[in-house]
């Protein structure tokens, strides 16, 4: 994928997590996010353009990619914190958490409100400081939405 560089990048336990966008492995993003509630039925048209335009970060054991989040941002006063994926194998070993902090101590966010959306992770995010929103929140879904699922019981 062309695009940006931020050069940021940190190895860790065998895994060297990037914010390099150019590095991202779309197949592989594809394939994990098929796996999820959220984006299996996310084209891959749709992953490429998101991609394009978020600040992505990228987590690799070897050459294989097997983690992946964005970031929605002005990197100014805020972001949205949303795809964060992990293949099933590398979960359990602390790269999540690793993952999570490479994004929340990235320059261009450190100075942002993150937002994010979860229906079943929430003591994953909560050590990290994330909790309910101070506002009640308001989310409008156009037509044919490529997103995810718009049901009521699905984010």
């Amino acid at each position: 994928m062309d695009g940006e560089l931020y050069g940021m990048e940190l190895t860790e336990a065998g895994y060297t997590l990037t914010d390099e966008r150019n590095r991202v492995d779309l197949d592989a993003v594809c394939r994990l996010l098929a796996s999820t509630y959220w984006a299996g039925r996310r084209s891959r048209e749709h992953i490429a353009t998101s991609i394009r335009n978020s600040l992505c970060f990228s987590v690799f054991q070897k050459s294989l990619q097997v983690g992946f989040a964005r970031v929605i941002t002005d990197q100014s006063t805020h972001g949205y914190l949303c795809d964060v994926v992990l293949d099933e194998a590398h979960r359990g070993k602390g790269i999540g958490q690793t993952l999570l902090k490479f994004i929340l101590d990235h320059p261009q966010l450190r100075t942002c409100r993150i937002d994010l959306f979860t229906r079943d992770a929430q003591g994953f995010y909560e050590p990290f400081g994330f909790g309910p929103h101070r506002f009640e929140c308001l989310v409008r879904y156009p037509p044919d939405y490529a997103g995810g699922n718009t049901s009521s019981t699905a984010s």
